[in-house]
């Protein structure tokens, strides 16, 4: 019985899909699709990992000649520790934590975009004729603001960010569920679907009518810099309230992706994340310093704002080239 043979049998022994193993193991249900057709073996490091998850061992496996597994003690043989477990009780408080923290997180990234809304407003009034404040009192009572809404919204991460520590593991290590949690998340996050779209449709609505006031400025007095500066801050406003819809519901929805090893949060995935969370740190901080840096050379503070919308727009576009790199890298 040749390989593909035998991980067929011991995945249907075991009452699992392609799919299911595929989450098991942290990669795709085409990747044991290909086992099981005969296309291709795992790697050294999964074969570990099939012979441990199904307690038996690496020669059965891979030699056709052994037709049979044994007798196999799972006690004996199946190392617990290989995998953390995660228990009901402990993915059910990780839920309840991420619950608790998804509407401050969303408040504060709602002030993030509000943050720049009273450097632009002042910025345009000291430019209007007999205007009493002067551009540099403009600009650092701006900054100052800025500042104090930035300084709120970290002080609300760091806060979440210390409620859900002890729960890291989640995302950055590969772990088993215990009998039953699985079947628990995939049935709360069902109930939590309709939620999740409606949320999402209610915030792409609101982003995109956002532009609405800008348009409306242009088509009633383009000349007026003040009164588009006005539009523009509106429409920060309504994109922010936007993304507050879809933190809000995201944060929950990807805890669920977090305890099924989906998507971002596969295996595949964790083995990245370091590279990719160590880019986009580097990535927003350097575009902080670009836009402090243009603003205070040109002092244009009432338009380098475009800065954030042009790197927003560059983002998705940093990050697929970041992962096509990553999989150039494994394949090579």
């Amino acid at each position: 019985m040749i390989f593909a043979d035998k991980l067929t049998q011991l995945r249907k022994k075991s009452g699992w899909s392609q799919e299911d193993l595929a989450n098991q193991m942290g990669v795709s249900r085409q990747s044991v699709s290909k086992w099981e057709g005969a296309q291709s073996i795992p790697d050294l490091d999964k074969m570990i990992k099939l012979s441990k998850m199904f307690g038996v061992s690496i020669d059965y496996l891979l030699k056709d000649e052994i037709e049979d597994a044994g007798e196999i003690n799972l006690a004996e043989d199946y190392d617990e520790n290989f995998y953390r477990k995660v228990s009901l009780k402990e993915a059910y408080e990780f839920l309840q934590v991420k619950e608790a923290t998804a509407k401050p997180i969303a408040y504060g990234v709602f002030l993030c975009i509000l943050s720049p809304i009273c450097l632009m407003l002042l910025g345009a009034i000291s430019e209007t004729p007999n205007s009493r404040i002067s551009e540099n009192v403009a600009g650092g009572i701006g900054v100052i603001v800025l500042l104090i809404f930035v300084a709120i919204a970290v002080a609300i991460f760091i806060s979440c960010g210390s409620k859900t520590s002890r729960f890291e593991y989640l995302e950055n290590e590969y772990f088993e569920t215990e009998y039953g949690v699985t079947g628990m998340i995939k049935e709360m996050k069902e109930q939590n679907k309709s939620t999740y779209t409606r949320n999402n449709i209610i915030g792409v609505m609101i982003c995109i009518l956002s532009v609405i006031p800008l348009f409306a400025a242009i088509t009633i007095d383009e000349n007026n810099e003040l009164f588009m500066v006005e539009m523009l801050c509106v429409m920060l406003v309504l994109i922010g309230i936007g993304v507050i819809f879809f933190v809000k519901t995201g944060v929950i929805w990807e805890s669920y992706s977090k305890l099924l090893q989906e998507g971002e949060y596969s295996k595949r995935r964790k083995e990245r994340k370091s590279i990719i969370s160590a880019i986009i740190s580097a990535y927003w901080l350097s575009v902080v310093a670009i836009y402090l840096g243009i603003s205070f050379l040109t002092n244009q503070w009432e338009s380098t704002w475009i800065v954030y919308a042009v790197a927003a727009v560059w983002f998705p576009a940093m990050l697929a080239i970041v992962n096509a790199f990553c999989d150039r890298k494994k394949k090579n």
